[in-house]
């Protein structure tokens, strides 16, 4: 019985076969994590949906951008774009079973109150515990009747920096942005969203949002996150556990053993 959390899989399922197969993954014994973006540029969007969602109590995930996408385009707020490779999704009998699956999956996730899981990862401002409080906002929001007027209303930069008094669509945006899109912030914690780039070839006035210092995190406590392709998964720390290697790019998949914090990884 194992437990795994595995990167950015974005319709990327033989990758992701292949990874667990290397493992000798059991579902209905072992347990799969994933950091979101499931689908999208891939080929194979629509049989990584009806692989995930056959894994049942065995698969459990955040969501990340490109998974908000898809309801986007169910909703039809958004248009599919042809290099987001989802027609075979959208024209499915399917899709308004997977977007509705979508829908009961969470921004952030704690695994025994030691790992939290998210597609961007953990804004400096927050612990543990707010993470969760608000991810779970979201989600209610995204499982009441009206969760479209969410879908439509989550787009925009602004805000872009946190403060515990927002309120209505502007805390909703900030939350979701936050957990699906975070990579750099500005001097003032304020979210940067245009530069995607590796730290090294990031603006001065750019920092990283694993490298603020987070005194609301404990000793033991890790974060899990995918979303910077450009990282290659290093993060410099041990605290930080960046698993978006880049797959789809043409990198490799990467699978983290929970219980002993083993990376496996596939081309």
């Amino acid at each position: 019985m194992a437990d795994y959390i595995v990167g950015d899989i974005q319709g990327c399922l033989s990758g992701l076969k292949n990874l667990l197969n290397k493992v000798g993954f059991a579902p209905g014994a072992d347990t799969l994590y994933a950091v979101g973006d499931l689908i999208g540029r891939g080929s194979e969007s629509l049989d990584t949906l009806q692989y995930l969602y056959e894994l049942g109590d065995s698969f459990q995930t955040v969501l990340g951008n490109h998974d908000l996408n898809l309801l986007a385009i169910y909703c039809g707020v958004k248009r599919a774009k042809k290099g987001d490779k989802l027609d075979n999704v959208i024209t499915s009998g399917d899709f308004a079973k997977y977007c509705h699956w979508l829908r009961t999956k969470p921004l952030a996730m704690s695994i025994n109150h030691s790992m939290l899981v998210a597609h961007a990862g953990l804004y400096p401002a927050w612990s543990f515990d707010k993470a969760i409080q608000l991810s779970t906002e979201i989600s209610d929001a995204l499982q009441s009747a009206q969760w479209q007027q969410l879908i439509k209303n989550m787009y925009g930069d602004k805000p872009s920096r946190w403060r515990d008094d927002l309120t209505g669509e502007a805390r909703q945006r900030f939350i979701i942005n936050a957990f699906t899109r975070m990579r750099f912030l500005e001097k003032d914690n304020r979210l940067d969203f245009d530069c995607k780039t590796h730290p090294n070839d990031a603006p001065k006035s750019l920092t990283p949002w694993f490298t603020i210092k987070n005194p609301q995190l404990e000793a033991q406590q890790k974060v899990v996150f995918g979303h910077w392709a450009a990282l290659d998964g290093e993060t410099n720390s041990e605290t930080f556990i960046a698993l978006d290697t880049g797959y789809v790019w043409g990198g490799h998949m990467t699978l983290l053993r929970i219980d002993t914090h083993q990376q496996i990884s596939t081309p």
